[in-house]
């Protein structure tokens, strides 16, 4: 299918190349023209304008994906709606908070768009192991319009799975960002322990190379942890700052809302805001390290 991405960051730019790679015809439009000029190599159309990458379609249907921050997205969508031809489907693939996007929704089904929300995981490695995509809208049609992108962008171990009504997806992402936090947590905890325990000097990558066979929590986070630690048990020149990016908080208001606790998660999120307020220890450092190595976020604050 024909598609143009806009915002070629870490996962746009992954979501491109993957989509080229499988036989897609992607039309890449950013910002910064050095990432078109990247795409463009890889066999992605050059797009430096929004006028541009609708006139790319020709006669075929224009879907066009937006990878951006949420606080830019309404604002992008205000002016993508200026140039699309009516009916033409447009996609938040950011982490936007599900209860905003169902006000977008609204908004661009008033103008005769249709909008999908796609939560999108799998961060520097999706290219690789296949991305897991979590989607929602009103309008069937327009998700299996899309579907053909989505089976190419889960290969070769992703997934995807659409949930139903607009903002569903961008919910199910926000949950599972949550939860990422609260098991991120429990493995840096667990390795301080080790670390500054009663047994001094443990081999932590050790009990970590263990861990990952087979044991109950064996997962992609403690591999990370692992590797981590194999590299440097010291995690040197990590501050230990833990950024947030609004999911989780999102996640307990509406946890809130409901009278639903969650004392797990509210506490892996309270360590994230105190290390910002300089409460660090080996346990937020070993959270920045996972942080950088699965999404390639910076490890201190002002990299």
């Amino acid at each position: 299918m024909k598609i143009a991405i806009h915002g070629l960051g870490r996962m746009g730019m992954q979501i491109a190349h993957k989509l080229v790679d499988d036989g897609h015809s992607v039309i890449a439009h950013n910002r910064s023209l050095d990432k078109v000029d990247e795409a463009e190599k890889f066999g992605a159309i050059r797009a430096e304008t929004k006028e541009s990458a609708v006139s790319a379609f020709g006669d075929d249907p224009v879907v066009v994906w937006i990878m951006l921050p949420a606080n830019v997205v309404d604002d992008q969508v205000d002016q993508w709606m200026e140039v699309l031809p009516q009916g033409s489907i447009l996609i938040d693939g950011g982490n936007s908070d599900f209860r905003l996007t169902k006000e977008l929704n609204q908004r661009v089904n008033d103008h005769g768009f249709r909008l999908i929300d796609i939560g999108v995981s799998g961060g520097v490695w999706g290219y690789q192991n296949g991305f897991s995509m979590m989607c929602g809208s009103d309008h069937d049609e327009a998700f299996k319009t899309l579907e053909p992108s989505l089976v190419s962008l889960a290969k070769p171990e992703g997934a995807y799975a659409y949930f139903g009504p607009s903002g569903s997806g961008h919910f199910v992402k926000m949950v599972h960002n949550a939860i990422e936090y609260g098991m991120m947590e429990s493995l840096a905890e667990g390795y301080h322990i080790l670390k500054e325990g009663p047994y001094k000097d443990l081999d932590l990558a050790a009990a970590g190379e263990v861990w990952q066979h087979h044991s109950v929590i064996t997962s992609w986070l403690n591999e990370l942890s692992r590797d981590a630690l194999k590299e440097d048990p010291e995690l040197n020149g990590i501050e230990g700052y833990v950024a947030e990016n609004g999911e989780t908080r999102w996640t307990l208001e509406t946890a809130k809302e409901n009278d639903i606790p969650m004392p797990s998660i509210q506490s892996a999120l309270d360590v994230r805001m105190a290390s910002q307020r300089g409460e660090i220890s080996f346990a937020t450092k070993l959270l920045a390290a996972m942080r950088n190595r699965f999404g390639g976020h910076a490890l201190n604050k002002d990299d």
